[in-house]
């Protein structure tokens, strides 16, 4: 098993959870605790520019909380390295229950809540649904934000992959699923 050294503490790796736009996010243990342990990448991401991804990550980390939005706290980060080290939420994200054919009005109703306190605040996040994960409410699971856009609001982006749209379904030819878990 990996493990990586992150400030003073050893943590497990037990597997990859996801990639995204910026970093590796793999489930991580220490001390018999699960945590998120999120690795900056800086390969290319032909769609979006970064500036100092880590500052980014964790001042839209600020933001957000600030908001009331609700999201994994953060725990620690290593600068040097460029990791952070998250709580760990169980549980399937809103993907996993769109592609299992769950309901999610109530994801949706939350979500509907937590946009009218972003669209207040100027703001928009990565609405794609491998970003939430409903507990006793939806949680964020991301800390990246931006500036408020039409374009990239849930409304007229995000919403596309929380059912089964075209766009969801060809998500999943993209990206190897089998389609008999579709």
């Amino acid at each position: 098993m990996e493990e990586i050294k992150v400030n003073t503490h050893i943590y497990q790796i037990i597997r990859l959870l996801g990639k995204g736009k910026g970093g590796y996010t793999y489930l991580a243990i220490f001390q018999g605790k699960k945590y998120a342990l999120k690795k900056i990448h800086h390969e290319p991401c032909e769609y979006y520019t970064f500036g100092d991804k880590l500052e980014s990550e964790l001042k839209d980390y600020q933001k957000l909380k600030g908001m009331g939005i609700l999201m994994p706290e953060l725990i620690e980060v290593d600068k040097d390295q460029e990791i952070i080290i998250k709580e760990y939420l169980e549980g399937d994200t809103v993907f996993e229950m769109v592609k299992k054919g769950e309901d999610i009005s109530r994801c949706l109703d939350e979500m509907k809540k937590m946009c009218e306190i972003l669209y207040a605040n100027n703001t928009n996040i990565d609405y794609f649904p491998t970003n939430f994960i409903y507990r006793d409410g939806l949680y964020y699971v991301d800390y990246e934000c931006n500036n408020y856009m039409d374009e990239w609001n849930f409304e007229n982006w995000g919403i596309k992959y929380w059912s089964k749209t075209a766009e969801f379904m060809q998500y999943l030819k993209d990206n190897g699923y089998e389609s008999n878990n579709d």
